[in-house]
Order: structure tokens, then sequence, then C-alpha cells
């Protein structure tokens, strides 16, 4: 699901994030079904899949630079956009706020590698697809 909409809503471990311009939602089970990965984003949607393969590839390269700080997740995140939700039980989120900073999110136990490849192969996919 990609859309331009006004604004994104994150709401994790009893914190909310309102300045969330961008988001890639990859579940454990993206990890062998990338069908399962889903993204977000407030800006036009005619240029989103560049935007989510330059914050996956950022999160790739980085995490194999050992430079990709992550955040650990306790509990579920909620992401609401105009009234509708996805929520992330076990995986990992990626996203850009509003001053374009970069964050990564993951509950704790989840394999960061694997889902970081499972996002990376997933945008250059959606890239490659228009070439």
């Amino acid at each position: 699901m990609s859309t331009g909409i006004e604004s994104i809503i994150v709401e994790c471990g009893g914190k909310t994030i309102t300045d969330c311009s961008s988001i890639i939602l990859v579940p454990k089970i993206a990890i062998t079904e990338p069908g399962y990965i889903t993204t977000v984003t407030v800006g036009a949607s005619a240029h989103a899949k560049h935007e989510f393969h330059t914050m996956a590839q950022m999160a790739y390269f980085q995490f194999q630079d050992g430079e990709l700080e992550i955040a650990p997740l306790e509990g579920s995140v909620r992401v609401s956009v105009r009234g509708e939700a996805e929520v992330l039980v076990a995986g990992l989120a990626l996203y850009r706020d509003t001053e374009g900073r970069f964050h990564a999110l993951m509950h704790e136990g989840q394999d960061g590698k694997r889902l970081i490849e499972a996002a990376y192969r997933f945008c250059t996919r959606w890239i490659r697809l228009d070439i």
C-alpha cells in the first residue's frame, strides 16, 4: 500500500510518533514471503518507490558497515493512516521523519540482517519492474 496522504501515526511501546513521513514495515514472515512488506508515505506516490528503495538501501549498507542504530521495540507497532491501520507484531520498521532523518526499529529476538535484506530485495525488485 503506497499512497500520498497527510500524516502517518506510529504507536509503539506506549509512545506515539507523529513526525513519520514514510515507513516500511517488514514482518518476520517477509524473510520467506516478501509480499507481506508494507510501505506508506505522505509524499507523491509517483516517486515513492524510489524513496523506499533509498531507505532500504541505506539500512542495508549501514547495517553491513555496523553503523545502523536499531532501536528495540516492545509490543506491537501500529501504523495508522486515514482510519486504517497496519500492525507489526514481530519484525522491523524503517521510517523517515519529516526532517528527513532515518530510523530503524526492531522487535527483540528478530534476525535484523535477514529482515533488512528482505526489505532491500523487495524495494530493489520494485524499482527494476519499471526499467
